[in-house]
């Protein structure tokens, strides 16, 4: 028996994550797999309220919730499944199960109750978003009771340009190309 020094190969994660069941919710970050925890009803709450902001404010667009995997494979040969992906309406008919991360507006991250979510949320994807491209890295975190807007994505050096933490109850701008603003003070009522 050989012992395997790379990483585990894109296809392959594909192959593992189909088959595994729904309980379960993988991502393969940095050559890894990753297990992301299933959700309590409070991030739940944090994503519908969140949709339903989206909605109100940008008819024009949908924050597609949990489902939809990412392709975030520049420096990464990653796969995700943020909490959120706000994308144009019908941004991904004809998709499978991974899209690529071209004409996102922005992603979204709740924190979880898990030992993973430091490195998880705060790190790993914020990098991959960056590197993606993606304008905008919303993350509500619980831990904190604070909101974290990161903008200007420089793919080269994998990182935002511009990052704002508001304090849950304060108005957090979303900035072009979303364009909305939230008033994030029901956000104290989904923290335990």
């Amino acid at each position: 028996m050989t012992e395997r020094t790379s990483h585990m190969l894109v296809e392959e994660f594909e192959e593992i994550a189909f088959a595994a069941p729904e309980t379960v919710t993988l991502e393969f970050i940095n050559g890894r797999i990753e297990e992301k925890c299933v959700p309590d009803g409070d991030h739940d709450e944090i994503v519908r309220w969140l949709q339903k902001r989206c909605m109100q404010h940008r008819p024009d667009l949908w924050l597609y919730a949990g489902e939809r995997g990412l392709k975030v494979e520049a420096y990464r040969k990653g796969r995700a499944r943020p909490d959120g992906v706000l994308a144009p309406d019908g941004h991904f008919a004809g998709d499978g199960e991974w899209s690529d991360p071209d004409g996102i507006l922005m992603t979204v991250e709740v924190t979880s109750h898990d030992r993973d979510t430091d490195r998880r949320d705060r790190i790993e994807k914020p990098t991959a978003f960056a590197v993606a491209g993606i304008p905008i890295y919303l993350l509500v975190d619980r831990d904190a009771c604070s909101v974290i807007v990161h903008t200007n994505p420089d793919p080269k050096l994998g990182r935002y340009r511009d990052i704002h933490q508001a304090s849950f109850g304060e108005q957090v701008v979303l900035p072009e190309p979303v364009g909305i603003t939230l008033d994030t003070d029901v956000l104290k009522s989904y923290v335990r």
